[in-house]
């Protein structure tokens, strides 16, 4: 655990609390992903300092959870969350704890989180108290709720969406019994905003195990966003993570194999029931409408489908098709948008007001422009000002 070795403002909150005679730890996800090798995107401390007592160390702290038990420490220009050690009852809407009780008992408080994996406390000084096993569960790439799975998912439903979401993040094996619950209480996700679903979905998809996402589907957590379950599912997501790492390219390609399979009413449907945002909405519909079509096996027919759909939406369909059948659009759309070769009438080297200037406007200024797209697009050599406004010319006097 010497890898474990915290930035050195974290430091100064630990030696802070310590030397005012409270015990402080690093817990949770740093821990977890220091031990897997990884830098944390975050370091969160628990301590048996009341908030009270944090913020009297801490003059300003920022009290933004302190009915929690949270509080933000400054240190510098950094700051991270110091939470005292606590208990949770009961959680009546299975998402939050009626209440929270605040403990003097590290272990009272680590036995409160999700995954063992997350039930980990380390000390600055090198003490690792680690009561349910998570470090093991580490070593042998296994997810495993701390105490009862099925109490844990009853009291937290979104716990089921983040254990599949660590798992395909990590790799790791769901453990039976805690697989077994996720089942069993899959129709708690109701309890879940379609945000939250969505959000964890998304980090699971852009893991390298986006296939994972079908055991959400086979365990029920998705049932309300789809019309029924298919089979194999994992199989037929396989191909997914050759898709680009991207969250539109994998919600283009997912939902797109999902309509196919006929499991959902539409791309547009399904994404919008997840409330995912307007632009990968757009990207996504578009591509499944450039997937339903004829196949783009040629430049020009690429260069054609840009200048309906954009490049985000282009680009989403190319990594389904490219990632699905090994097709050559992702190296196309790179060469085309490399070259600089014009496929929108914002590329054509004649702008609107040249034409005003001949005489165009209304229908007719748009349907020149259109055909003067359509032939640069396949006569790129073509796109110069002279050229266009001799062809114009040539155009108008025959």
């Amino acid at each position: 655990m010497a890898a474990a070795t915290p930035p050195k403002y974290i430091k100064n909150i630990l030696f802070a609390l310590r030397s005012r005679g409270h015990a402080a730890y690093l817990v949770g996800g740093c821990v977890r992903d220091v031990m897997l090798g990884l830098t944390p995107n975050d370091w969160d401390i628990c301590t048996s300092a009341m908030p009270e007592q944090i913020m009297e160390i801490f003059p300003d702290s920022d009290p933004t959870g302190i009915r929690q038990g949270t509080i933000t420490v400054k240190s510098g220009k950094r700051s991270a969350e110091v939470t005292t050690f606590r208990s949770e009852s009961n959680y009546t809407d299975h998402r939050h704890p009626d209440s929270v009780m605040f403990v003097g008992d590290l272990v009272e408080d680590l036995r409160r989180r999700d995954f063992t994996v997350n039930a980990i406390a380390y000390s600055v000084d090198g003490v690792v108290v680690d009561p349910f096993g998570g470090r093991a569960d580490l070593e042998a790439g296994i997810l495993r709720c701390v105490g009862d799975p099925m109490v844990r998912f009853e009291e937290d439903a979104l716990r089921m969406f983040r254990a599949l979401r660590f798992s395909a993040r990590f790799g790791f094996q769901i453990e039976e019994a805690t697989l077994a619950a996720i089942q069993a209480k899959s129709h708690l996700s109701e309890a879940v905003s379609a945000e939250r679903v969505r959000d964890e979905m998304e980090k699971l998809l852009v893991s390298d195990h986006p296939e994972y996402f079908a055991i959400a589907v086979e365990s029920g957590l998705m049932d309300r966003f789809l019309s029924f379950r298919p089979a194999d599912l994992r199989e037929k997501l396989s191909y997914l993570a050759s898709v680009g790492k991207k969250a539109n390219y994998r919600w283009a390609s997912l939902a797109h194999t999902l309509e196919a399979e006929g499991c959902i009413p539409s791309v547009r449907e399904f994404l919008f029931s997840l409330h995912i945002d307007s632009r990968t909405l757009r990207c996504c519909t578009d591509a499944a409408q450039i997937l339903h079509g004829p196949i783009l096996n040629t430049t020009i027919a690429w260069k054609k489908c840009l200048s309906v759909y954009g490049v985000d939406s282009v680009q989403c369909a190319a990594e389904y098709f490219d990632a699905k059948y090994h097709g050559q659009g992702r190296e196309t759309l790179r060469s085309i948008l490399k070259s600089g070769e014009c496929f929108s009438v914002s590329h054509l080297a004649v702008t609107g007001r040249d034409l005003l200037n001949l005489g165009y406007k209304g229908k007719a200024l748009g349907e020149i422009l259109a055909f003067l797209l359509d032939y640069v697009i396949e006569h790129p050599e073509f796109n110069s000002r002279e050229l266009l406004l001799t062809l114009i010319t040539g155009m108008e006097e025959t």
